[in-house]
C-alpha cells in the first residue's frame, strides 16, 4: 500500500509540474493541482506562492487566504514554505462518492488587492476499498424443468474506488451445472447472471451452493466474496413479465412524501400462487431507499422522503416481479428529478470595511461579496444590486463576486453613515430573493475651517480695568468632528505702541475669552485693533481670522486742575482789584480750570466755598466769572451751542446732556483755543466770535456766549485765552496773570 501512495505521489508530482508548466506559459487564472486521497494532514499539495507570483513571506503580508464558504476547510495555507497542504484526512468516496472525476474547487484571495484566484484540486483514487455485496447470502429458486441457457440475475457488487481500483469483473466457482456471464448496462456498470448449463434433477441434488467473487483492477487486487444458493424447485414453467422493461418518470423535486410516482406492473400466465407476483426493490441503494417506497402487491412507487434536485438528480434502481413458484423477471426504473425554484440567493460578505474616509475618491472599494444560489438553469441565475439613491455602485468581478465601490466623494457633514441594502435575485418564476445589510460610517476628514458667527467684533471696556479682567469672548465653529473640530483660539501678533500686543491682551486658547493685561488710560489710549485667529486641531489644522475693534471708555478719574489765578509762589495772597466805582455785574476776576477727562466727565462748574461778604460776589456756574452775566446772554432755542437743530440744555443755558453735541462744542472750542494760541487766526469769525459765527450765524457772538476760552487749557502750553472781546466795562484787560498785587489794604468799592 505505501509503495501504492508512493508511485502515484511521484506520478502526481510529474503531471503537476508539466502541467503548471504550460499553465504559466498560457497566463491562465486557474490553478489545478493533484493530491493523493488519504494521506495526513499537511501533505504538501501544490507551491501556491510560486503560482501566484510572491515570495512565501508575502502570504502573510498580503493577507493572502483560502475563502470559506461555512465548509470544514480541507486545505490550509503554509505561510512559512508558502505552500498548499491538506488540513486533514481527505476521503475521495466520502466526497465524491462514485464520480469519476473528484475535483475540488476552491478561491483564493489577495486580500490587500482583492483579486480572486481560482483552484482545483483533484483528489486521486488509490484502492482503499474492496469489493462488496449488501447481501451476506443469496438465495435462488430455478425450476427443475428450467431449460439449459436460462439466465438468473445475481447481486452486484459495490467498490467506491474509481478507475482501475473499481470492481473490474466476477467469479463464479467451479461448477457442473451454472456459469456465470456479465452484462454491461446504460450507466457502465456489469450485471453478473447465472446462466443454466445442463438439466436439473430435484430428486438427484435439491441445492446446489455456490460462491459469487467480485475482484477490482487494484495492485494488490481486492475481493469480496457472497455465497450463492440455488433451490431447485417443482415445476413453473411461466415467469413473470413486466409490462415495460424501462419505465421512465420526471417529477418535480417539490413533492410532498406520499405521492405517488408511478405503477409497475407484471403478469404471469401461471396459475394459483405461481401466478401471483411480488414487487421488490433490487440491488437499491441506500439513499433511494430513504426517498422511495414500493408497494409489493399493487407495484405503486410511493415517495416517502423529500427529494432535493441540488443533491441528487438521477435515480436508477431495479423492480423485481417475483411469483409464488419462486420465478422472477427485473425492470428498470429511471427517475429524473427536475429543478425548482426552491433555494433563496445566498449572499455571502468576503471582505468589507465598516468605515471609510470622507473625500475618498471615486472607485474606492468597500466590500467583496459572493452571490450564489443551489437551483439550477435560470432558477440559478442570479442578479444583485443595490438602491439608485445611494453613492455606490456594485460591479462584477470573477464569476459571482461582486466589489462594492464608492460612485462619489461622500461628505461627513451631509451623511455621517450609511446603511447599505444588497439584494440579490434569481430567475426563477416565481424569482426568489434575499437582502442583507453593510453598515458604513462616515469617517471624519479635516476639510472645514473653523467659522466665526460675525465678520468682524466691536469691544469695549473702561479705563482703569483690572489687570487680567475679561471683557469679550468669541466663538467659532468647526463642522468636522472630533479632532479636527476641536477649535483652539490665539492673537495674531502686532505691535501696539512699539510694545507686542501679548503684553496688552491674552485670549484663552479653549475658551475664546479675551483678558486685559494692562490697565488701560483712556487720556492715552483709546482704541485697538487686534486680530483672532481659530485653527482645529486637524493634520494639517485649518485656521480663520476675525478682527476685533476694542474701543477704551472714559471715566471719570481725573480732578480739575486750576490754572488761573494760580497761588502765588512767595506765600502772598493774591488780590483782584476792582474800581470803588463798579457797578454790579463788573467782571471782577475768571476763574480758569481744566480737566483732563472727556465728554461730560470733563464739563467743568463753578461755585464760591467761602467768601467773607457772601452776598458781594457771585461766580459763574459754567464760566467761572465773581460776577453773573447779564440776563441777556441767554440763547433762544434755535441758538443754543451743539449741532444744527439741536435743542439741548434747558433755559438756565447748563452744559449739553448729548455727548455727542458735547464732544463737538468742545472740540470746537479747543480748534479756537488753538487758533488763539499761535496767533494765527482771529478766531475764525471775527472777535469774540471763537470762529462758531460760521456755523451758527452772524447774530451767535461771544457778547451772546459765556467766554469758553479761558476755560480751556492748551496742550503743551500754560496759556490759557484771554478776553478776547474785551471787559464788558470797555476797559482794557489788566496786564500779566490778571493779578494785581498792592501793598496796602484791598481796594474797596
Amino acid at each position: 500500500m505505501a509503495n501504492q501512495l508512493l508511485r502515484l505521489d511521484r506520478r502526481g508530482l510529474v503531471l503537476l509540474y508539466i502541467f503548471l508548466g504550460t499553465l504559466q506559459e498560457s497566463g491562465a487564472r486557474q490553478i489545478q493541482y493533484l493530491v493523493p486521497e488519504e494521506t495526513d494532514k499537511g501533505f504538501f499539495v501544490g507551491n501556491i506562492s510560486k503560482d501566484l507570483g510572491l515570495e512565501p513571506w508575502e502570504l502573510a503580508e498580503r493577507r493572502v487566504r483560502i475563502v470559506s464558504r461555512g465548509k470544514t476547510p480541507l486545505f490550509a495555507l503554509n505561510p512559512r514554505s508558502g505552500s498548499l497542504v491538506t488540513a486533514g484526512r481527505i476521503d475521495r468516496e466520502e466526497l465524491c462518492e462514485t464520480v469519476s472525476s473528484c475535483i475540488l474547487k476552491m478561491e483564493i484571495l489577495v486580500e490587500d488587492t482583492l483579486k480572486i484566484y481560482g483552484v482545483e484540486v483533484e483528489i486521486m483514487d488509490i484502492n482503499d476499498n474492496a469489493p462488496s455485496f449488501r447481501e451476506e447470502e443469496v438465495e435462488i429458486k430455478v425450476s427443475e424443468h428450467a431449460t439449459p441457457g436460462s439466465r438468473f440475475p445475481l447481486p452486484n457488487a459495490r467498490d467506491p474506488d474509481v478507475g482501475i481500483n473499481s470492481l473490474q469483473g466476477y467469479q463464479l466457482n467451479s461448477n457442473s451445472y451454472f456459469s456465470l456471464q456479465v452484462r454491461g448496462r446504460t450507466d457502465g456498470a456489469k450485471n453478473p447472471e447465472l446462466v443454466l448449463e445442463g438439466s436439473l434433477d430435484r430428486e438427484k441434488e435439491a441445492a446446489h451452493l455456490l460462491f459469487l467473487t467480485a475482484l477490482d483492477g487494484g495492485d494488490p487486487v481486492r475481493q469480496g466474496t457472497v455465497p450463492i444458493r440455488v433451490v431447485v424447485l417443482d415445476i413453473n414453467d411461466h415467469i413473470p413479465k413486466f409490462t415495460q422493461s424501462v419505465y421512465r418518470v420526471s417529477v418535480p423535486e417539490n413533492l410532498s412524501p406520499g405521492t405517488r410516482v408511478l405503477v409497475v406492473n407484471a403478469t404471469d400466465p401461471d396459475e394459483g400462487i405461481n401466478g401471483e407476483v411480488v414487487y421488490s426493490f433490487r440491488d437499491m441503494e441506500s439513499r433511494a431507499s430513504e426517498i422511495f417506497q414500493l408497494d409489493s402487491q399493487t407495484g405503486e412507487v410511493l415517495l416517502q422522503g423529500p427529494l432535493d434536485f441540488e443533491k441528487y438528480r438521477f435515480y436508477e434502481m431495479e423492480i423485481q416481479g417475483q411469483d409464488g413458484g419462486g420465478l422472477s423477471t427485473t425492470a428498470k426504473m429511471l427517475i429524473t428529478v427536475v429543478d425548482v425554484n426552491d433555494n433563496v440567493p445566498e449572499i455571502t460578505i468576503t471582505s468589507s470595511t465598516n468605515s471609510v474616509l470622507e473625500n475618498s475618491p471615486p472607485g474606492t472599494v468597500i466590500a467583496l461579496l459572493n452571490v450564489q444560489d443551489q437551483d439550477s438553469g435560470e432558477n440559478g441565475q442570479v442578479s444583485c444590486f443595490i438602491p439608485n439613491n445611494l453613492p455606490f455602485n456594485l460591479e462584477k468581478t470573477y464569476e459571482y463576486y461582486y466589489k462594492l465601490m464608492t460612485n462619489r466623494v461622500l461628505d461627513r457633514e451631509h451623511i455621517q453613515s450609511y446603511n447599505i441594502t444588497l439584494t440579490a435575485t434569481d430567475q426563477g418564476s416565481p424569482p426568489l430573493s434575499t437582502k442583507t445589510h453593510i453598515s458604513l460610517n462616515v469617517a471624519d476628514d479635516n476639510d472645514n475651517a473653523p467659522t466665526f458667527a460675525h465678520s468682524s467684533y466691536s469691544a469695549y471696556i473702561l479705563e482703569n480695568n483690572a489687570r487680567g479682567a475679561s471683557f469679550f469672548s468669541v466663538t467659532a465653529l468647526d463642522w468636522d468632528s472630533e479632532e479636527n473640530a476641536r477649535v483652539t483660539y490665539s492673537l495674531v501678533e502686532d505691535t501696539v505702541q512699539g510694545a507686542p500686543l501679548s503684553s496688552y491682551i491674552s485670549i484663552n486658547s479653549d475658551t475664546g475669552v479675551l483678558y486685559a493685561l494692562h490697565s488701560f488710560d483712556y487720556e492715552q489710549f483709546r482704541d485697538l485693533q487686534l486680530q483672532v485667529m481659530a485653527h482645529d486641531s486637524g493634520d494639517p489644522p485649518l485656521s480663520s481670522n476675525v478682527s476685533l475693534s476694542l474701543f477704551v471708555l472714559d471715566q471719570n478719574d481725573n480732578t480739575p486742575e486750576i490754572l488761573y489765578p494760580a497761588l502765588p509762589t512767595d506765600g502772598s495772597t493774591g488780590v483782584e482789584l476792582a474800581p470803588r466805582s463798579a457797578e454790579p455785574g463788573y467782571l471782577v476776576t475768571k476763574v480758569v480750570a481744566v480737566d483732563r477727562d472727556s465728554g461730560q466727565n470733563a464739563w467743568l462748574s463753578y461755585r464760591l466755598l467761602k467768601a467773607s461778604e457772601p452776598g458781594l460776589f457771585t461766580v459763574g456756574l459754567h464760566t467761572g466769572e465773581q460776577a453773573p452775566p447779564n440776563t441777556d446772554w441767554r440763547f433762544s432755542q434755535a441758538q443754543r451751542p451743539g449741532t444744527s437743530g439741536s435743542q439741548n440744555g434747558d433755559e438756565t443755558g447748563t452744559w449739553p446732556n448729548n455727548q455727542f453735541d458735547t464732544e463737538m462744542l468742545q472740540a470746537m472750542i479747543l480748534a479756537s483755543a488753538s487758533e488763539a494760541a499761535d496767533g494765527s487766526s482771529t478766531l475764525g469769525g471775527g472777535a469774540g466770535t471763537m470762529g462758531l459765527s460760521a456755523r451758527y450765524g452772524p447774530q451767535f457772538t461771544l457778547q451772546h456766549v459765556p467766554d469758553y476760552r479761558q476755560n480751556v487749557y492748551i496742550p503743551g502750553s500754560n496759556a490759557t485765552l484771554t478776553n478776547a472781546a474785551g471787559k464788558r466795562d470797555g476797559k482794557a484787560p489788566a496786564s500779566g496773570n490778571g493779578n494785581k498785587k498792592k501793598s496796602g489794604k484791598k481796594e474797596k468799592k
